[in-house]
């Protein structure tokens, strides 16, 4: 199996090490695009540990996640969810975005992080002792956060946290770069076009661009398309349909763009 490329920023491979090593659940925030999910990618395969994602949602029900009892031909049966088959089998369990949740889904988590390490199945009369190599960790964008969005405080006091944010400039070119094969000076400007349309959030945009649809545009010009097309659909028009701020950004792009003398 290939390894996920990451990049790290600093020492967090290391930490989530420490973390893993004490089965402590581990909470990963940061904006849109930034490599958290890579981050626990590259992490369950540098561990040598499964790795079972659920992309949370408002329709997730408790029973989604821990299990239900299902008509087949020969009667009822019980199929565990993504989270009991992590705990069962000593699976890192991912739980992206779970402030997309209920309160009341992600509740049933919280067993599984203190010095009990179970998982009740009230519906099937089972509590579920955590694998020994079982973890739990979950990520979301705090840029999100509402009060109607939130985690409650006695769920993130469950978790060691991560804190992510988007690489510096020259390691964001890197990473870049390495993830399609542009070359490094492109990058730069890719990047460059980056931080222009970051300074504009909470001005009329909720969130900037992203590394992944930086790797977006680069996928495009590696590919043969003119780098203003390329970045005009892969970063502007994704994250606004504001006349004013898409001008702004697309004199940006022509500006990096624009032929030196």
């Amino acid at each position: 199996m290939t390894i996920p490329f990451y990049q790290p920023q600093g020492n967090e491979v290391a930490l989530f090490e420490a973390a893993y090593a004490a089965r402590l659940p581990v909470m990963v925030k940061g904006p849109t695009g930034c490599g958290k999910s890579r981050f626990i990618e590259f992490m369950a395969h540098r561990l040598g540990r499964p790795l079972i994602t659920v992309a949370c949602n408002e329709d997730m029900t408790a029973s989604d996640l821990v299990g239900r009892y299902l008509l087949d031909a020969g009667g009822t049966r019980w199929q565990d969810g993504p989270l009991t088959v992590a705990a069962r089998t000593g699976a890192i369990c991912y739980l992206d975005e779970i402030v997309e949740a209920r309160q009341d889904t992600t509740v049933v988590i919280h067993p599984l992080t203190d010095h009990r390490r179970q998982l009740p199945l009230d519906k099937k009369g089972e509590t579920v002792h955590a694998h020994p190599d079982f973890q739990l960790v979950i990520s979301y964008n705090p840029g999100y956060q509402s009060l109607l969005k939130d985690l409650k405080p006695s769920t993130k006091q469950r978790f060691a946290a991560f804190e992510f944010a988007y690489p510096n400039a020259e390691l964001e070119a890197q990473i870049v770069s390495t993830e399609t094969g542009i070359d490094t000076p492109r990058a730069a400007q890719l990047v460059q076009i980056a931080h222009a349309a970051r300074q504009l959030k909470g001005h009329g945009l909720t969130e900037g661009i992203s590394t992944r649809l930086l790797v977006y545009a680069a996928t495009l010009i590696v590919g043969g398309v003119a780098p203003g097309d390329a970045c005009r659909m892969a970063l502007v028009r994704p994250i606004t349909d504001d006349d004013d701020i898409r001008q702004t950004l697309d004199h940006t792009i022509d500006a990096v763009f624009a032929p030196t003398n």
